[in-house]
């Protein structure tokens, strides 16, 4: 809970400044319209997410099962474009805040002014090497800093309804002014849900809870299928960092908005981007508003430990899956270097701005709360249960209204949030072409038919001749052996074995294969279901090889037509140049000569 709340809660640095900001005297009332969305939208939707993805996928991942093939592989590409805009910008911008905490008290050094992108990349490089030495590490620094955070929090909060207590007179103005600027409580509901899209910041932070489930260890009955301990244990996570930032989010827009000069909310004021820790410095001294100051500093730069907690769990789940990024994607220690020059490369070109980078932080979120709450209505309707579907469309339909006014009224997020789209798109697709001539089998099994029909030549080599699996007539077969014999020289005595390979989706890029062997028109044949032609047959040739401890000799018509057209079809459909792209696939998968099968193109 912890690692997910040094971003959700963190949140209380600069919160009730946003709010009291963008609400002004409705600042409580759009506050209490946050939190009932909290509670009543995003928690229901992510134990829901929870239970469906409990591996961490989050929501991406049951949007993914809805759409196959290549529409979902770039609608997936485009949610953690979505999810790299938050996550990333959760980690510069909070890093940039916490400088700006650091600068703006009255401790602070002179030389410190101005420096505001150097102190800032300190911050990301520490947390760099925080997660270098790994998660352990990383849930412990954060166990501390929000425990020492939230007390403090807590601290500052009863001072200030204290002080509100025993000087009631703030109340009464606060509500005459507020009759006076909005009329009736109608008109401030109406107001206060106008203005909710503005506060929309405290809500982040659900994904990441979603995010960090493999770090829940569960109990001894769970299951990979069906983990109901992590479930557990992620359902206790959500609801009770949501019912504590609830309860902050309430005092702590009261007591701001009654205790704070309106002035002081304006950008260069002493409150701005920082309402309690204004309250703090007041009411409890210099001393214990450095404290603060102190422990508002760390969590903000750890903020970025849950975001780069996100990223770790879902870049490695899916890119190279799809054949996306390399292989070394899955390791932690790379990726962590790399989103670490990442982070450094953002801080730069915005230079550590905290605004100009709310907008790109406000549409990663509410994109990513959006998909999840779509995801859940689908799964409730294709389950048939009527009053949760519409429940979740409700909140859908509120979560879609709030990104659409924070796109409209900050563009500025979505155009980042394209860059991070268009970056991801562009090194995925140049990866899954590099990657194009791999093995893609992560396992291969032989029914008894296939291994009976490859250990039928005990002396020889097998020999296999390729065939579309489009038309099953004997005619077919006998042609195909016809041509071999004819155009490829193969013995008239020997006893070949056709192989099929169907292409169901072509998009995936790791399968794992079964080959079953089953007589057509008294031919035999070798049936596998694969991703693409060529990687497959390449893989099922060298398990047929160290399986017999025979070399496999495959037999090829070429293709007809124009080569760089099927070569893309090769690249998007998985046909198309077969023979060669076979050999070549053959080549790079085993470097010697003569352990390699052989290919014959007539």
């Amino acid at each position: 809970m912890c690692l997910t709340g040094v971003d959700y809660f963190s949140t209380l640095g600069y919160q009730p400044a946003i709010a009291a900001l963008a609400a002004g005297l409705l600042s409580p009332l759009a506050t209490i319209v946050l939190v009932a969305v909290t509670l009543l939208g995003a928690l229901p939707v992510y134990r829901r997410v929870a239970a469906e993805s409990p591996r961490g996928e989050g929501s991406i991942a049951m949007l993914e099962r809805l759409l196959p093939r290549w529409g979902g592989k770039l609608f997936v590409l485009a949610l953690l474009g979505f999810a790299a805009t938050d996550f990333m910008i959760t980690m510069t911008l909070s890093a940039a805040d916490a400088s700006a905490h650091a600068i703006e008290n009255p401790f602070a050094p002179e030389w410190m002014h101005g420096q505001e992108v150097v102190i800032t990349l300190a911050l990301i490089a520490a947390l760099g090497v925080v997660f270098l030495r790994g998660f352990k590490e990383a849930i412990n620094v954060a166990v501390l800093l929000v425990g020492v955070f939230l007390v403090l929090n807590a601290v500052v909060v009863t001072v200030g309804l204290a002080h509100v207590a025993s000087n009631g007179q703030v109340v009464s103005d606060w509500w005459a002014a507020l009759t006076v600027q909005h009329g009736d409580p109608l008109m401030m509901i109406a107001v206060a849900l106008l203005v909710f899209p503005k506060l929309a910041l405290g809500l982040s932070g659900f994904e990441t809870g979603v995010a960090v489930m493999p770090q829940i260890r569960g109990t001894d009955g769970d299951t990979e299928e069906n983990p109901v301990g992590r479930i557990r244990g992620a359902h206790k996570l959500l609801t009770v960092a949501a019912l504590i930032m609830s309860a902050f989010l309430v005092t702590s827009s009261f007591v701001t908005t009654f205790l704070i000069p309106a002035e002081e909310f304006e950008p260069g004021g002493k409150a701005s981007g920082r309402a309690l820790a204004y309250l703090a410095h007041l009411y409890m001294g210099d001393g214990f508003g450095t404290v603060y100051d102190i422990s508002t500093i760390a969590i903000l730069w750890f903020a970025g430990a849950s975001a780069m907690a996100g990223l770790l769990n879902l870049v490695p789940r899916y890119l190279p899956r799809f054949g996306m990024a390399p292989t070394w994607t899955r390791a932690v220690r790379p990726l962590v270097l790399v989103f670490t020059a990442i982070a450094f490369l953002v801080t730069i070109v915005f230079r550590a701005d905290v605004d100009a980078q709310g907008g790109a932080y406000a549409t990663g979120v509410l994109v990513l709360m959006t998909s999840a709450s779509i995801a859940v209505t689908l799964s409730a309707r294709r389950k048939g249960q009527t009053v949760r579907t519409l429940g979740f469309g409700a909140v859908a339909l509120v979560f879609l209204y709030t990104t659409v006014v924070n796109v409209v009224e900050r563009p500025d997020g979505i155009r980042i949030a394209a860059l991070f789209i268009l970056g991801i798109v562009l090194v995925s697709f140049a990866s899954r072409i590099r990657r194009s001539f791999e093995l893609r089998a992560t396992h291969i099994t032989m029914d008894q038919a296939a291994l009976e029909f490859t250990a039928a030549s005990e002396e020889g080599p097998i020999r296999l001749i390729s065939h579309e699996p489009k038309v099953f007539s004997a005619e077919r077969y006998r042609d195909k052996l016809a041509h071999a014999r004819q155009a490829n020289h193969l013995p008239a005595d020997s006893e070949a074995i056709f192989i099929e390979v169907i292409v169901e989706d072509s998009s995936d890029f790791e399968q794992a294969l079964v080959v079953e062997g089953k007589i057509r028109n008294g031919y035999r044949v070798l049936e596998v279901t694969g991703n693409n032609v060529p990687n497959t047959l390449a893989a099922v040739l060298l398990h047929i090889r160290d399986v017999t401890g025979l070399m496999p000799h495959i037999y090829f018509r070429w293709t007809e037509g124009n080569p760089i057209a099927n070569l893309s079809k090769y690249l998007f459909f998985g046909e198309g140049e077969i023979a060669p792209v076979t050999r070549e696939v053959l080549r790079e998968a085993e470097p010697d000569v003569t352990r390699r099968p052989w290919v014959h193109v007539g």
